[in-house]
């Protein structure tokens, strides 16, 4: 007879809304500590600068992680005309400094539809992407550029939802891989005066929305078992083919 004890350790998708200033790395720990469990993960990283939705994979969640990392994302920002910087947002050095220059909003929007469908993006030197097994950010923080390779991303949105020059607020919706703060680097660029991100939040992932997730200090608050309430069903989230 088998005597082992069964463990009802708590699995699922947890969706976070992430404040300014941690990193994707210390949401995964916070949550860690919430459960008591080790086995947590996320399904798509966001810039210490960056806000809004991730999707934290709890358990056995974390078998799903591929999939919904390939999922298109939303995301709200606000790009800062006439500043450049070396990361493309606003956490890195001003390289570049350009007058702005008149621009009507018509301007600006037909320079933005430009960017709709596919293209070839060349991933930042201030990013995680790897290239011969070293991280592209800590090449750079040691005054290191090395060659990347352009690869296709897909824009389908790319909409102005404020006019305000210097600063454009926009909503976009990509493919997974883009990097929103190049987007928003080459806009500047397309407008003449150059530019950098200097907000973003992730509204959306899939189908999952920032509507319906909690702060991590809201989550700290919530008693055990309605913390567990929070976790989607792998099952409810993911096709089943890919289970």
């Amino acid at each position: 007879m088998n005597t082992t004890p069964v463990r009802n350790d708590p699995e699922g998708i947890l969706l976070v809304d992430k404040d300014k200033g941690p990193t994707s790395h210390d949401i995964v720990n916070k949550v860690r500590r919430l459960f008591g469990i080790k086995k947590v993960g996320h399904a798509g990283t966001l810039d210490p600068m960056a806000t809004g939705l991730m999707i934290i994979l709890v358990g056995r969640a974390t078998k799903v992680s591929q999939y919904l990392m390939s999922l298109g994302k939303v995301y709200e920002g606000t790009l800062l005309l006439g500043i450049e910087t070396d990361s493309q947002d606003a956490e890195g050095a001003v390289v570049a400094e350009k007058p702005v220059p008149v621009l009507e909003e018509e301007q600006v929007k037909s320079a933005m539809r430009a960017f709709l469908g596919d293209q070839y993006q060349t991933p930042p030197m201030f990013s995680a992407k790897k290239i011969q097994g070293q991280t592209l950010y800590k090449l750079a923080r040691k005054g290191q550029t090395v060659e990347r390779e352009p690869r296709v991303i897909h824009v389908s949105r790319f909409e102005m939802i404020r006019f305000m020059p210097p600063e454009i607020d926009f909503v976009v919706a990509s493919s997974k891989g883009a990097y929103v703060r190049t987007i928003a680097h080459d806009l500047g660029n397309k407008l003449g005066c150059g530019g950098h991100l200097c907000k973003l939040r992730r509204t959306q992932v899939g189908d999952f929305d920032i509507s319906r997730a909690l702060t991590l200090e809201a989550l700290a608050s919530l008693t055990p078992t309605r913390l567990r309430r929070q976790l989607i069903p792998v099952a409810q989230a993911v096709p089943s083919h890919v289970l």
